[in-house]
């Protein structure tokens, strides 16, 4: 029996929707943001580099450190040979088109965007109300910022999506919850895990309901895209969304 040459193997030739959510293409993706933190954060941090890293990637460092292992080269490291330990274990093809990168991109800035609006419909709604939103001090040059941005795309979406949304969904599964009512629940407690997150610690904001409510809402944003797009568009739209309200819209 010969084989029709016009019939696209689907398993073979996955679409941009489907190579844009694979591992390696997130891999490649993530790649260049992981280096520039890492690297900037040595560079600018000197012999403090702690003192500029994201909240999420140093609660991380810090579990590396007290099981005694090295965590300066090793979580980066743990992040890259994870999504190449996932495109293995999944046995994905070993392809990336350079149109798949450039789509992951615009797909960034566009989800980024939105999540601007609805950030600038919650301060408006607060504002009318009478309460601002918490301001943390501008002391850090735009270069530290902006390190300090790509990390939180990176390794809040590392702990927050990657690990722990995928945990507590085999947890409720476990419970017995179907599937749909098992993904909702663990979006919506990892989202307000996130959301916590940020008034937690010496560097933690001081609570506002307004703030922590759109946090919540961008955690089940970002939630929804790790779900439906991938770990790669996420990570991209998180730290394209702070560098727009970090940075630009504030300088």
């Amino acid at each position: 029996m010969t084989r029709n040459p016009t019939r696209i193997d689907t398993a073979q030739h996955a679409g941009y929707w489907d190579q844009t959510r694979q591992p390696f293409c997130c891999l490649i993706f993530l790649t260049p943001l992981l280096i520039l933190y890492e690297a900037g954060v040595l560079w600018l941090g000197g012999r403090h580099p702690d003192a500029i890293r994201n909240g999420a990637d140093h609660w991380m460092r810090d579990g590396l450190s007290r099981i005694g292992l090295p965590q300066e080269p090793l979580l980066p490291a743990l992040v890259l040979v994870g999504l190449l330990i996932w495109h293995l274990v999944g046995r994905y093809r070993w392809r990336l088109s350079p149109d798949a990168l450039g789509g992951m991109f615009a797909e960034s800035l566009l989800f980024a965007f939105l999540l601007v609006v609805v950030g600038q419909l919650t301060d408006l709604l607060s504002r009318q109300m009478g309460i601002g939103l918490a301001i943390t001090a501008r002391q850090h040059e735009v270069a530290t910022r902006t390190l300090g941005f790509v990390g939180a795309g990176i390794y809040e979406e590392v702990l927050f999506r990657l690990l722990m949304l995928p945990a507590a969904y085999g947890l409720f599964r476990m419970a017995r919850l179907k599937k749909t009512g098992a993904l909702l629940l663990a979006a919506v407690t990892t989202s307000l895990l996130f959301s916590m997150a940020h008034y937690i610690g010496p560097n933690g904001e001081l609570f506002n309901p307004f703030s922590f409510t759109f946090r919540s809402v961008a955690g089940l944003f970002f939630a929804g895209l790790f779900v439906l797009r991938g770990f790669g568009i996420t990570v991209g739209a998180h730290a394209a969304y702070d560098l727009l309200v970090g940075v630009l819209l504030t300088s």
